[in-house]
């Protein structure tokens, strides 16, 4: 495919920039750095304009704190003019990493998402009789910048913008030349973009008949065991060879016993929550009715909280759970 150049223009362009501080700063704009930053916006956005086009803007300035839920990671919140950087670069060249992905590949797409993915996973938990479930080690921390680079290079020819991609995958190690930071909206397309290879080996060259893709989790189906398993061995030593990544223990069964995928558990003829996020929702409900009882949250704020988590419930066949648990009317 023919490499795109000539991008790093429009993403200085001064509309995309102004569309970009709108986008960063969206839900946020009480906060002290967007303040800041909008007191004069006009000005930043010029400052920043010129630092793109001249390849010279700071990047790596990175606020670390862990978050424990579902488990420990390690979140890096850039500064605030970094933030409007990554949705302008995201803003212009979207299109260009959706071009490299196929169909069944459903995280940071429009249209896509998690419930695509478990749609289309429900859809082959019925047609197929045997699945493989495969989930990366620290997926984000393992992410070798030079493959990164290569990778983007073969999208893009521009050396100005690849030069600035460069500077933001330098900006974080984990260890030597791996690693990109949990938090930034480049990591989410870079890490997106980085297992498309394996999406192509596995659907163009290993012919696997069902192949869902959610950022690293994955999941591979097949009628013929002995097929799928001669299949896994060869995705396995194409990610760890092309791509130096390992996988968690993997999973071999048949669907019938249901597989965990995305926070659910997995049948051909139903979907349940699995047992963590069971736990989590009792463990974010009990303490949402806390702060409402003790008045720390109004009906207001506990609503605003307790509805996506009850949304998120309500995929799977939860109605008992929820009539159980559920002591107050959102």
């Amino acid at each position: 495919m023919k490499r795109i150049g000539n991008l790093i223009e429009k993403i200085a362009g001064t509309d995309n920039l102004y569309q970009a501080f709108y986008k960063a700063a969206k839900s946020k704009r009480e906060k002290k750095e967007v303040l800041k930053f909008e007191e004069n916006l006009d000005i930043n956005i010029k400052i920043l304009q010129k630092q793109i086009l001249a390849g010279n803007i700071e990047t790596g300035k990175y606020q670390l704190f862990k978050i424990f839920d579902p488990k420990e990671r390690t979140i890096c919140a850039a500064s605030f003019p970094e933030r409007v950087l990554h949705h302008a670069i995201i803003n212009i060249c979207h299109p260009y990493f959706e071009r490299q992905l196929i169909y069944n590949t459903y995280a940071t797409r429009i249209g896509k998402g998690t419930y695509a993915a478990l749609d289309k996973a429900k859809q082959y938990m019925k047609k197929y009789s045997y699945f493989v479930k495969l989930d990366v080690r620290k997926y984000f921390d393992n992410i070798s910048h030079p493959v990164l680079f290569t990778l983007l290079s073969n999208i893009f020819k521009d050396k100005t913008l690849l030069q600035l991609f460069n500077k933001i995958i330098d900006s974080y190690k984990v260890n030597e030349d791996c690693g990109i930071p949990i938090g930034n909206l480049t990591s989410q397309y870079f890490a997106n973009y980085y297992l498309s290879p394996a999406d192509h080996y596995a659907k163009e060259k290993l012919i696997i008949p069902g192949y869902v893709r959610y950022m690293d989790d994955i999941l591979l189906f097949d009628n013929d065991k002995m097929k799928l398993k001669e299949k896994l061995t060869g995705f396995k030593l194409f990610v760890e060879t092309n791509l130096f990544l390992k996988f968690k223990p993997i999973i071999f069964n048949y669907t019938q016993k249901g597989v965990s995928f995305l926070g659910y558990r997995l049948f051909p003829n139903s979907v349940l929550l699995n047992s963590n996020s069971k736990k989590r929702f009792k463990k974010k409900l009990f303490k949402y009715q806390e702060l409402l009882e003790k008045n720390i949250w109004s009906q207001k704020e506990f609503a605003q909280h307790v509805l996506p988590l009850v949304s998120f419930t309500e995929y799977a066949h939860t109605k008992q759970l929820r009539k159980n648990m559920m002591v107050y009317d959102v």
